[in-house]
């Protein structure tokens, strides 16, 4: 039977330890304040998942934080760690959710480079710069893309209801129809859809590791357009909600399920272009050596 110390040692916990014990004291508060506050909001509410997603993956790679013998790395890695307890520093006292969530990576990134060397901070530079997903987009980027976005949304689902033969008009970002006007607000503009996409998009590519190139790169740049689908879905689905059932109906519980059938339909438009593009850019299939040599 493996004794619990022989298990310790086969995860590299039993070197790792100090290491595991001062990112806890630096980032449980970090994590516990974010969870009282940024992540109850539904445009970072992806956070925790971003945060269960990368754990999991560096758990995946358990094996690599065994006591190595490369020590080459020491001064590059001390550097990269100063770095980011200085953005750690800054961002927690200055309150600054960019420097100090940032500094996750150039952290565990220069820990790792003084413990294990460059070869395994290699293996894992996808869920430590998955990390990147877990920072809230700064205000002003949010302010200037979200006017424009509003704009389009509302008026390409002023279109398509007049169309249908609803009877629509358009001030702006404000939608009228019948007796009630509704505002397209920032959570429909897209931007928070289009970064959690993001995130579920490079995850689902980094799983399935596809060979392809050409895939990879159709896929990545379909986020865009699909994110943007997605939330014209979204608001025409409001409008209607609203018009047939009232303001109270548009406003409630089928306010929260409009946003979950939004990503639902995101990711059955992401999935189904996958599968065109699997048809499309075949993988190659793997054929071992015969065992049987020609004479």
């Amino acid at each position: 039977m493996t004794s619990v110390s022989e298990w310790c040692r086969d995860c590299g916990i039993k070197m790792a330890w100090p290491v595991l014990l001062g990112l806890a004291v630096l980032y449980v508060p970090t994590f516990y304040d974010l969870a009282c506050g940024l992540w109850n909001k539904e445009e970072q509410g992806h956070g925790p998942f971003i945060l269960a997603v990368t754990v999991y993956l560096f758990w995946q790679k358990r094996r690599l934080f065994i006591a190595s013998t490369n020590t080459s790395n020491l001064w590059s890695g001390s550097l990269v760690l100063l770095s980011g307890l200085l953005f750690y520093a800054v961002g927690r006292s200055q309150e600054i959710l960019i420097f100090e969530i940032g500094s996750i990576i150039f952290v565990v990134g220069g820990s790792l480079l003084i413990t294990v060397g460059i070869d395994a901070v290699k293996q894992v530079l996808f869920p430590l710069l998955f990390v990147v997903f877990m920072i809230p987009l700064p205000g002003f980027l949010v302010d200037e893309i979200t006017g424009p976005l509003k704009q389009i949304i509302s008026l390409i689902a002023e279109q398509i209801l007049y169309w249908a033969g609803y009877p629509i008009a358009r001030v702006g970002v404000s939608l009228l129809i019948g007796k009630y006007q509704l505002l397209v607000a920032d959570a429909c503009s897209g931007l928070h859809t289009l970064f959690s996409l993001s995130a579920v998009g490079l995850l689902y590519q980094h799983l399935s590791a596809y060979k392809n190139w050409k895939h990879r790169l159709f896929l990545f740049l379909s986020i865009i357009p699909v994110a943007f689908f997605a939330n014209v879905v979204r608001v025409i689905l409001l409008v209607l909600i609203t018009y047939h059932l009232g303001d109270e109906a548009g406003q409630g519980v089928l306010h929260n399920a409009a946003g979950i059938i939004m990503f639902t339909v995101a990711m059955l438009v992401f999935f189904s272009l996958d599968s065109l593009l699997r048809k499309i850019f075949p993988e190659p299939v793997f054929v071992p050596p015969s065992l049987t040599t020609k004479i």
